[in-house]
């Protein structure tokens, strides 16, 4: 009797969160397969039961991108794209749906990408953006996998990754932007230039950049902050020459209608997974929800700078500052968390320590469930589970000299990694 008490709280006791042997390679896989299926099955029947691209619900396929698609027709008869009645007539003269206006926020460099998506009829362009976009982060992902050592599908870790299926039902920009993020991070120490290049051109969503000048001036890699500042000071006249200085100005103010429509609550607290939000969300005033996203920007702000003092440009950093990114915002939604990846894969090729495993999967599902939690029912939990996985990330980064790895402590299990076998079996 005493023997099967002990195997019983072996199994249900702390030991059973804390280490998470029960999350072995056979059983993530295995949940891999299981989300990867589940995802498989909502698009399918997303598209299935849609008719002429509305689907059920009496929204058009890849909602979000009937935006991008509107300012590029609307550029082409040179139309002022950030006027917002303008652009809700625009949207209005393709698919009608009363009270509803994907607004358009984006600054003026991504006009040019825009501009493009405009030559193509609505579906053609949102089935080439989404090949294109997802094929630059699949690449992306593909290498962060192969330099953290691991052998598993990347085709198979994406199609079980809950952010991806959401960037791909809402045609949103969430590939691109983290795709040039992560491959900034990991070209930064030995290609500097490029690594500035990709930097620079991810400034067309700059909100999940503003940890990035941080990490890189605290770790002194000029050459990929100078390469960064010419590469989006060339975007920028670029985008200049062709849509009329003008373009400025009419960004800038459309921006403070953002801020207000954010704080408004017009686009949804249930949709966004900041600080913020969660506190809006919760009944706060915007004073307190703003003096809360704020505290927190302050706290990732003072651990990375922790983290990289008086140290080098690292993929460890890298993992930290893009694990920070969701958190440092107040305007950030779930497709935005395709950004996680990439930390995820650094720290399951690092390998896990107590705690780490669960809350790296509670990263990774969280996703799914952040938004249907927080608009049904008003509770928001993507912000604890981001803060936790930021602490998990920085923690590591922290431990990393210049030189060597330290060793791991004593009261510290490490190295349990899911990508292989344990040897015993």
């Amino acid at each position: 009797m005493r023997s099967w008490k002990k195997g019983r709280h072996s199994v249900m006791g702390v030991g059973f969160f804390r280490d998470a042997d029960w999350l072995g390679p056979r059983r993530a896989r295995g949940y891999l397969w299981l989300l990867a299926l589940l995802n498989l099955a909502s698009i399918v029947l997303l598209t299935g039961t849609s008719n002429g691209g509305i689907d059920r619900h009496g929204l058009l396929l890849g909602s979000d991108f009937l935006s991008f698609w509107t300012t590029g027709g609307m550029l082409q008869v040179q139309e002022n794209i950030y006027d917002p009645a303008a652009h809700f007539a625009a949207q209005q003269a393709f698919f009608v749906q009363e009270g509803a206006h994907t607004a358009f926020f984006y600054p003026p460099p991504f006009l040019l990408i825009c501009y493009l998506l405009g030559f193509l009829p609505y579906f053609p362009a949102l089935a080439v953006w989404l090949l294109a976009t997802g094929a630059v982060y699949f690449a992306t992902v593909r290498l962060w996998l192969r330099r953290s050592g691991i052998r598993w599908s990347a085709l198979l870790i994406l199609a079980a990754f809950p952010p991806v299926v959401i960037t791909v039902t809402h045609g949103q920009t969430s590939f691109l932007v983290a795709a040039l993020l992560g491959l900034g991070v990991l070209l930064a120490r030995a290609h500097p230039l490029l690594a500035g290049i990709c930097f620079g051109l991810a400034t067309i969503k700059p909100q999940l950049g503003i940890l990035i000048p941080l990490v890189l001036l605290v770790t002194g890699e000029w050459r990929v902050i100078a390469a960064a500042a010419v590469t989006a000071v060339l975007l920028g006249l670029a985008a200049t020459a062709a849509f009329d200085p003008a373009v400025w100005l009419d960004w800038i103010a459309v921006s403070e209608t953002a801020q207000a429509a954010m704080t408004g609550g017009l686009i949804g607290f249930g949709k966004m997974q900041s600080p913020f939000a969660a506190a809006m969300l919760l009944g706060a005033s915007p004073q307190f929800a703003y003096t809360v996203q704020g505290l927190v920007s302050l706290a990732v702000t003072g651990a990375l700078c922790r983290a990289a003092w008086r140290k080098s440009f690292s993929p460890a950093l890298g993992a930290a500052m893009l694990a920070g990114a969701p958190l440092a915002t107040p305007f950030v939604f779930d497709y935005d968390l395709v950004l996680l990846a990439f930390p995820l894969i650094w720290l399951t090729g690092s390998g896990f320590r107590r705690w780490e495993k669960l809350i790296a999967a509670g990263a990774f599902i969280a996703a799914a469930f952040a938004r249907p939690l927080a608009m049904s029912f008003s509770i928001p939990i993507m912000p604890l589970v981001l803060a936790a996985f930021f602490i998990v990330i920085t923690r590591r980064a922290l431990d990393e000299s210049n030189d060597r790895s330290p060793a791991p402590s004593p009261r510290i299990r490490s190295g349990a990694r899911l990508d292989a076998e344990p040897s015993s079996a």
